[in-house]
């Protein structure tokens, strides 16, 4: 059977240059491999591993976590960041127990339909787990994609449906292999073609690099800023946040006022985070981890 261009370099690049990473050993579970999606976005590999490992410690499977409550996911999260993965991987964990026997499923608008899994979630999984036949475009692989078909430096802000056809004619029609195309495609925007700096004398496709043979024109799209998270809402949240993390029962609202100054920020923080049920206000004028 012909294979997609590109596959075969890129495989064979793969081949040798994968890190060895937990999730994509073959033992590693269905539910290993959502649990390191939802940890992994937004989120660089470094700071998941030991966030990722003691996790799976505690709840092996998704009825481990379903059984305790929410707030307890909060609180192993720990500085990943975004705290709402964690409350959607428990609402998931939950879902999973009750609708699919404590299995995760393999069919992708089964996976779309759990708590937080979006349309790239649900094709990783189904792809890295089972082994299907799905386009999986992370920002690693729009970035190459960019690149070598289209021939710009980086790919637009917002996915598009041009990009989606792309990647589809660019799987090999075998599932197994073109879930092992997948998981190299996203490799290689993570080793070799990166956002700054690319290592294209390292790349499997440097010689058919649309991009590299105009010469690399630079990008002249939107700027693109980066985000910033010093005095943000988001690093307030998450001061308040930590507060609870490791506070053995409820706290004093005195507490949560000591680790932030602003305090007209403050406030809108803490009722974001309640509204967004990463936090609970208590009758008795208390504050504490979803129960």
């Amino acid at each position: 059977m012909h294979e997609p261009r590109y596959a075969e370099p890129v495989l064979t690049w793969y081949a040798e240059h994968a890190r060895d990473l937990p999730w994509r050993r073959p033992d590693a579970s269905p539910w290993a491999v959502l649990v390191s999606e939802i940890m992994l976005q937004q989120t660089p590999v470094v700071r998941v591993l030991p966030a990722y490992e003691a996790w799976l410690a505690r709840w092996p499977t998704p009825a481990d976590l379903a059984k305790e409550p929410p707030g307890e996911a909060v609180r192993a999260w720990g500085r990943l960041g975004y705290p709402r993965r964690a409350l959607n991987l428990h609402a998931s964990a939950r879902a999973i127990t009750e609708r699919h026997d404590g299995v995760v499923p393999a069919d992708y608008d089964e996976l779309r339909a759990l708590p937080g899994v979006g349309a790239y979630t649900a094709a990783a999984v189904a792809s890295f787990a089972y082994r299907r036949r799905h386009a999986v475009l992370d920002t690693n692989v729009r970035r190459v994609l960019a690149r070598v078909v289209t021939g710009v430096e980086y790919p637009p802000k917002t996915q598009t449906t041009a990009e989606v056809r792309v990647a589809e004619s660019l799987l090999p029609e075998d599932p197994p292999v073109a879930a092992r195309w997948s998981v190299a495609i996203m490799e290689l925007g993570a080793l070799v073609c990166t956002a700054r700096s690319p290592r294209c004398a390292a790349c499997p496709l440097v010689a058919e690099c649309e991009w590299r043979l105009a010469g690399k024109p630079p990008y002249d799209g939107p700027p693109r800023r980066g985000q910033t998270y010093a005095g943000t809402d988001r690093q307030c949240r998450g001061r308040l946040l930590d507060v609870l993390r490791h506070a053995d029962g409820p706290v004093e609202k005195a507490a949560l006022d000591d680790v932030w100054a602003d305090a007209l920020q403050r406030e809108r923080s803490l009722a974001a985070l309640i509204e967004d049920g990463l936090v609970d206000p208590l009758d008795d004028g208390r504050y504490a981890l979803p129960s």
